[in-house]
């Protein structure tokens, strides 16, 4: 997950300030027996705006990640000024029995990524997550990004809860990708976050 914020310095030059965020069982982040559910990771961002001491700034998730974003911008009016969502509906999703087994032994070891999520992350996610919708009204910007291949994980119903969540929905499509937007399009999906941002702060 990303914060930026813009900032002017002493000598009136934009800055533009990004922060990553990995949560709990992420990264370089802590791993707790417990605490997997949809509050406790808005617990772990609400922590890094309080430390950052941001106060406006602009909000980017990917997949799963998008959850944790609506459920904070839904509690925290006013903090975030834009959000743009990677390849995700505006849900929270309970994980089928079964998952963790197969996500772990079909991705995390066989591509090396446990350094991305650990295991007990996601066996947490799987016994603690619970099915929670995120399509509430939001006064907000919002970027939707998808791909158009097969394994995106927004349908057409997806979009169109996202188009009546704000009036201001901007949809960006993705025709060389399917959930993973950073592999063919990644260009043009790190652009198209970039000049979204820009222009919700020329506002």
């Amino acid at each position: 997950m990303l914060i930026r914020q813009k900032a002017i310095s002493s000598n009136k030059v934009d800055i533009l300030w990004c922060i990553l965020l990995s949560f709990r069982g992420r990264g370089k982040s802590d791993t707790p027996k417990a605490g997997y559910d949809l509050e406790d990771h808005i617990s772990d961002l609400e922590a890094v705006v309080q430390h950052a001491e941001v106060k406006a700034f602009h909000l980017f998730a990917y997949s799963r990640g998008v959850s944790y974003a609506l459920g904070y911008a839904q509690q925290s009016i006013g903090a975030v000024r834009s959000i743009m969502v990677g390849d995700y509906p505006a849900e929270h999703r309970t994980m089928p029995e079964g998952w963790a087994d197969d996500y772990i032994h079909n991705y995390l070891i066989p591509y090396d990524r446990s350094v991305n999520i650990r295991t007990a992350a996601v066996r947490g996610i799987q016994r603690e997550s619970t099915q929670i919708p995120l399509d509430r009204p939001l006064e907000l910007p919002i970027l939707v990004a998808r791909g158009l291949l097969e394994g995106s994980l927004i349908s057409d119903t997806d979009l169109a809860r996202y188009k009546q969540m704000s009036p201001s929905v901007i949809v960006k499509e993705y025709p060389r990708s399917g959930h993973a937007l950073k592999g063919e399009d990644k260009a043009r999906f790190f652009r198209d976050l970039i000049q979204f941002a820009d222009e919700q702060d020329d506002l």
